[in-house]
């Protein structure tokens, strides 16, 4: 695991030369907030790196309910059975198991993998605009249907789970890149991933942290490229 501290946030990265997954840990003044749960052997990891900031894991909220995002989450709430999980409410659907599309949203299968025997239950279902401590919670559907992205309204961090990547090269969810293609092949809606992409972009951030690849400070000019290269593709 390689961690990464830029600013209030530190990047947790497994696999990063191989197959990076990013989960992450924002400091608050006393406690931390867990930003997606990564695989399931990351959980040694993530605790170890809470110690080593010396401040506790109070909040898990999941970008999205895609397995790895969500890997070490049942083994997480054991060891920490007082910190509060939340998802999107239309995600928590997916981290029950059930891919089922609802009446109003189109007919694309959803994709990537899928929960099946996922034991914890989310205390709390985010919508769009609900706070977390210093979080705001921002609807960025498309990689799948309650896909969320969090904004740290004290220094304008977004930590987008995969509505965007950087490994590679910046990218919006659903286009292809050779160089990682895996996040292309799990996306449920690549049109909607790109409304939700320009969307961030209106928030000026300082910060971009994405699940898959490094973080990237002052991300807006990349950001752009990202955007135009998929509407010429999409």
């Amino acid at each position: 695991m390689r961690v990464t501290k830029i600013g209030t946030v530190f990047q947790l990265s497994f696999m990063p030369r191989i197959f990076p997954v990013n989960c992450y840990l924002v400091e608050e003044e006393n406690e931390l907030t867990l930003i997606d749960a990564a695989l399931p052997f990351s959980t040694k990891g993530i605790i170890d790196a809470a110690k080593s900031i010396g401040k506790p894991i109070t909040r898990i909220v999941l970008t999205h309910a895609h397995n790895d995002h969500i890997g070490a989450l049942d083994a997480l709430k054991e060891l920490l059975p007082n910190a509060q999980v939340s998802i999107s409410s239309r995600d928590s659907l997916l981290l029950d198991g059930n891919s089922t599309l609802l009446p109003s949203e189109k007919n694309t299968p959803i994709r990537g993998g899928l929960p099946k025997n996922i034991k914890t239950k989310p205390d709390l279902l985010l919508e769009d605009g609900d706070r977390i401590g210093s979080l705001e919670v921002i609807a960025t559907p498309g990689h799948t249907p309650g896909s969320i992205t969090l904004f740290d309204t004290r220094n304008r961090s977004l930590i987008a789970g995969d509505a965007l990547i950087t490994r590679g090269k910046v990218v919006v969810s659903g286009l292809m890149n050779p160089l990682f293609p895996f996040p292309a092949l799990a996306t449920w809606d690549k049109h909607i991933a790109l409304e939700s992409a320009k969307k961030l972009i209106g928030y000026k951030p300082s910060l971009l942290a994405v699940g898959h690849g490094n973080m990237l400070e002052q991300p807006r000019t990349k950001m752009e490229q990202a955007i135009a290269e998929a509407e010429l593709k999409f």
